[in-house]
């Protein structure tokens, strides 16, 4: 039998101010109305900036523009003229001292531009004055986009920070939307325009980090566009994926994220990806709090705690990795590989203890090697030794490969329906083999539609069978490292499967507040903690379930209380300065006669007074039978707002620490993805003989509290449910304890 206690459950650290999470409402939305808006107040859908005139303009202004020898600027309008003349642009220079800069006539301030231009390029240490002009100039004279390459901003500190503050506002009053600062030229780079098929977009915060991504044109990959978003003051990257989500020539983004401007546009660019099927590949810094410490010096802008940040990425379909090498190797995967036609992954190699090695990476990444058939086994021993194994992985032994059997060998493979992906792991060259068997890989994936990869470990990379045959092909996936050819090729499979079932949470999340809600709100107390009943009371209004309780104020009403409850029960101290009442011996549990709950009573108002603890009354509760404790909660985030979080519960929820975030707006089918994600889940499936729980009720609750985060975030900092006894199936969840913090 359970009685009651309580834990505190948390998984992001608490901002020192927490309205804060209330005030931020995600992305301007022109033009909103009450249908672009959830019933919390925050948006629905983003407008997409018109981009094509920043990558593609017709006509550029370049504000400091030089010609001078040793000049700093003198490089850098050289690149942009060049830039301009590759992209068909009229390229006007503006120097308030200069007639031509390199040949073209200038201009002395961007009120004297010939016409309305589409991109201001501003090569000035304070593009504040130039913006605050373009607020003044007519129509016609106006600029669709600036880029602001001076940094001192927000990286610097709180001055910076104001500085920023007021070059964002001028950008508005003018119209003109702003990158930078602190951004570079990163984005007017020449791209390789000899190379076809998808292309990876590239966004980085910092532009130091997009060259390894850059370089991949080197292989043969190709890169679209290159968004160097710096600061943010405006463009920010959800922009930028938004946009990139729906060009036809993009198959992947690829992004490094130092911090999010705005949680709610990041979900709602990462959910029109998800809709326009087009993966995200992003490395995310601050998963250490020195890494989210340098990350915040670097942009100037919070970085979002990780645990938030990790479920929201997951729970949009963006797929995170850690280095560099991850994201370009994941991101060439995606933007070039069809969809799978099975899940099922084939390892083929010559050697058994090279896949053996391979197939334990697979493995335990969670992909699945199938048990090939008898009758295909039976096939591959057409061609292979039958002292060799052939069940997957498939061990040809390297004989095979030097003639007609190799490429057999690999059709056969390739033609099993359980199999949607083949890895052929080549450690190091050995000619002629490994030419053969590279030339037979390259042409048989040519003539299907699955998957096949090769990973190539020589060291030097330098060999033909790397450099001509492989990276010349653009249906084979190359990589270097087994560790990096399994992550790929999980994001490449998981992909697939998110967006197959995806349905935007957007469009059914709520708009029009509950009838909960007039009932919550009386019982809130602005800047308090309610007592225990006082927060059961706000779980009733929402249709959450707790015991039969009455709270009483005297020895002779506890006794009556529990006859009417019924034995045994429950006694405990409720007031709001009670968060852990067991340690403090304020909780009795499975009190039989009245005798007892008399005691009881007495000893409850004792301690509390001896440990100056006010009290609003001592509860007599309903004793609940056994079942799996877990642990539902409300907790604010700096960028996303209020976050639901469910785990384990009990006692011990601190120490288990086991939970999964939801970020509102979520549906059914991520609540119970969030179940899956605890390790403790099997629990709730049933152990060591004990009944299944009831999976459902608990679902039901969890979308309940997440419904109180919309329509209360704002007014309700936390809440804790802890614990939630999730009853035999068909029995329901009964909240025990319960605790709540208004802002």
């Amino acid at each position: 039998m359970l009685g009651s206690t309580h834990g505190t459950l948390t998984t992001t650290s608490r901002p020192a101010r927490v309205a804060a999470c209330g005030e931020r409402r995600g992305p301007a939305v022109h033009g909103s109305t009450a249908e672009d808006l959830d019933v919390s107040g925050r948006p629905l859908r983003s407008d997409v900036p018109d981009l094509d005139r920043f990558f593609r303009p017709e006509s550029v202004a370049v504000v400091g523009a030089s010609d001078s020898e040793g000049r700093p600027n003198t490089g850098i309008t050289r690149q942009l003229v060049a830039w301009a003349e590759r992209v068909g642009a009229r390229l006007h220079p503006v120097h308030p001292t200069r007639e031509k800069v390199f040949g073209l006539p200038c201009h002395p301030s961007v009120a004297d531009l010939p016409e309305r231009v589409d991109l201001a390029v501003l090569l000035v240490a304070d593009p504040l004055p130039v913006l605050e002009q373009l607020a003044e100039v007519t129509a016609d004279r106006k600029a669709a986009f600036a880029v602001a390459f001076a940094s001192g901003f927000a990286e610097s500190g709180p001055e910076g920070a104001a500085a920023q503050a007021r070059l964002a506002a001028a950008a508005r009053r003018a119209g003109v939307r702003l990158l930078g600062p602190n951004t570079n030229l990163n984005a007017f780079e020449e791209f390789r325009d000899d190379l076809d098929g998808p292309a990876i977009a590239l966004i980085t915060q910092s532009g130091h980090q997009g060259r390894p991504l850059f370089s991949l044109q080197e292989l043969g990959i190709r890169l679209s566009h290159w968004a160097p978003t710096g600061n943010e003051a405006d463009l920010e990257c959800a922009d930028f994926i938004s946009y990139f989500a729906t060009r036809p020539e993009v198959g992947a983004v690829a992004a490094y994220v130092e911090g999010f401007k705005d949680g709610r546009a990041f979900l709602l660019a990462a959910d029109r990806a998800a809709r326009h099927k087009v993966p995200v590949v992003a490395v995310k810094v601050g998963r250490t709090e020195t890494g989210a410490r340098t990350a915040a010096t670097h942009t100037g802008k919070l970085t979002g705690a990780d645990d938030v940040v990790d479920a929201a990425m997951r729970q949009f379909g963006v797929i995170r990795v850690d280095g560099l090498d991850e994201l370009q190797d994941t991101s060439a995967l995606l933007a070039r590989a069809r969809p799978p036609r099975a899940d099922g992954v084939a390892v083929y190699s010559i050697s058994g203890g090279t896949g053996a090695h391979f197939a334990d990476l697979a493995t335990a990444a969670g992909l699945a090697l199938p048990t090939l058939a008898a009758t295909k086994q039976h096939e591959l021993h057409q061609w292979i030794p039958d002292y060799l194994g052939v069940a997957n992985p498939v061990d040809s032994g390297g004989h095979p490969v030097g003639d007609a059997r190799g490429r057999k060998i690999i059709d056969a493979l390739l033609a099993d329906p359980a199999v949607g992906v083949l890895v052929c792991p080549i450690p190091g060259p050995f000619p002629p083999l490994s030419d053969i068997l590279v030339r037979d890989l390259v042409a048989a994936a040519e003539e299907t539609d699955k998957l096949v990869c090769v990973v190539w470990g020589s060291p030097a990379g330098t060999e033909d069978a790397y450099r001509r045959t492989l990276l010349g092909s653009s249906r084979v996936a190359t990589f270097r490292t087994f560790a990096n050819c399994v992550t790929a090729v999980r994001a490449y499979l998981d992909h697939h499967r998110f967006v197959a079932r995806y349905r935007s949470p957007f469009e059914d999340a709520p708009r029009v507040p509950s009838p909960s809600v007039r009932k919550a709100r009386a019982l809130l107390r602005p800047g308090e903690r309610l007592s225990e009943h006082a927060a059961k009371q706000l779980l009733r209004a929402y249709g959450i379930r707790v015991p039969r309780e009455q709270l009483v104020t005297s020895a002779a009403a506890a006794v009556r209380a529990a006859g009417l409850v019924g034995y045994p029960v429950v006694m405990k101290a409720s007031g709001p300065q009670l968060a852990h009442k067991t340690e403090l011996g304020l909780v009795k549990i499975g009190l039989t006669s009245a005798s007892q709950a008399r005691d009881a009573y007495r000893e409850l108002t004792d301690i509390a007074r001896y440990e100056g603890l006010p009290l609003d009354g001592i509860l007599v509760c309903q004793l609940v039978g056994h079942g799996v404790e877990m642990a539902v909660g409300i907790s604010p985030d700096p960028l996303f707002g209020p976050t639901v979080t469910v785990g384990l519960g009990g006692v011990l929820v601190e120490v288990l620490r086991d939970t999964a975030v939801g970020v509102p707006p979520f549906d059914e089918d991520r609540t119970r993805a969030m179940l899956r994600e605890l390790r403790g889940g099997a629990l709730l499936e049933g152990v060591r003989g004990a009944p299944p729980a009831d999976v459902d009720a608990l679902v039901e609750t969890v979308l309940r509290v997440q419904r109180m985060a919309l329509e209360l975030g704002d007014e309700l900092a936390e809440l804790d449910i802890n614990p939630l006894v999730v009853l035999d199936r068909g029995q329901g969840a009964v909240a025990l304890d319960a605790l709540a913090v208004c802002r």
